[in-house]
């Protein structure tokens, strides 16, 4: 049993995810109880409540869930007034022969299967939008929370939940809502998360793209740092954006890549939880 969690904040996240693991629950499970955990914590601007609103005050929420024994998946993009993304994401997977929905339909969606409308406005998340609005300064995100899990059955699965970039465009859906982008994983092989700048994971699959670089072999960390060197190539115009991967491989070998210093991610082996600074690609 493995677990793997983003950004320093992940160790709460993985906590959550390590207990059910350890109580012998399903790798689905674990993932949207950890996802779930940060999707209420309002200290955490960039996910659920409290998220950070477009550029019209709305908080419009993505996530995706994937499992990797079937390559199921599930996705929401721009799910607005709803407080579970990541479990609307799942019941897509698991009730609809789609992948994604997105905007009205993921909210119609959502509302039909139990799901209350909630507003996800916080005053904190109120006032730095007025903040924004007063001096229209542009803000990339960096930010989402994303959780990979191997259960006792060897069974992995991987998930991502965001309030996307700061004040975007209503209508915007990033990485995290893309199979592929931002989340990834097929069974035997390992999973794979992405963290950012959504449009530059999306430009190269990034998540997608690491898990095949591992069938082939590659290490976790070696995968990362290859998807990223490749989207390097791609965009000379990258400038101060922030792109990060982590990945778990099947045998439970973990390791991430980032462009910018900061990242990190959390590691649970079975038995102890910690946080794994990551070196950020030079040149």
């Amino acid at each position: 049993m493995h677990a793997v969690s983003i950004w320093p904040r992940g160790l709460e996240v993985n906590a959550v995810a390590a207990k059910v693991l350890a109580g012998e629950g399903c790798c689905l499970d674990a993932i949207e109880a950890a996802l779930r955990f940060s999707e209420d914590d309002v200290r955490d601007a960039s996910t659920g409540r409290g998220g950070l609103p477009n550029t019209a005050g709305e908080v419009e929420l993505d996530a995706g869930i994937m499992f990797g024994p079937t390559a199921q998946a599930g996705a929401v993009g721009g799910l607005r007034r709803t407080r579970y993304a990541i479990s609307v994401a799942r019941r897509v997977m698991e009730k609809t022969r789609h992948l994604l929905l997105v905007g009205e339909g993921a909210q119609e969606f959502a509302r039909a299967h139990g799901f209350p409308e909630f507003d996800l406005a916080t005053e904190e998340s109120r006032r730095r939008w007025e903040e924004w609005r007063r001096k229209e300064q542009a803000s990339d995100g960096k930010d989402t929370m994303g959780t990979i899990a191997i259960d006792l059955n060897g069974d992995l699965g991987v998930g991502v939940t965001t309030s996307g970039t700061p004040f975007k465009l209503p209508g915007r859906v990033g990485d995290s809502a893309i199979v592929g982008a931002g989340f990834y994983c097929e069974q035997g092989v390992g999973g794979a998360l992405a963290t950012g700048v959504g449009e530059e994971a999306m430009r190269v699959c990034a998540t997608h793209t690491v898990v095949a670089w591992m069938q082939h072999g590659v290490d976790p960390a070696e995968a990362c740092r290859r998807t990223l060197e490749k989207l390097r190539k791609l965009n000379a115009d990258l400038g101060e954006k922030q792109l990060a991967l982590a990945a778990l491989r099947a045998d439970g070998t973990a390791g991430g890549a980032s462009l910018r210093p900061g990242f990190a991610y959390a590691y649970w082996d079975g038995a102890e939880n910690r946080l794994v600074e990551v070196s950020p690609l030079g040149g």
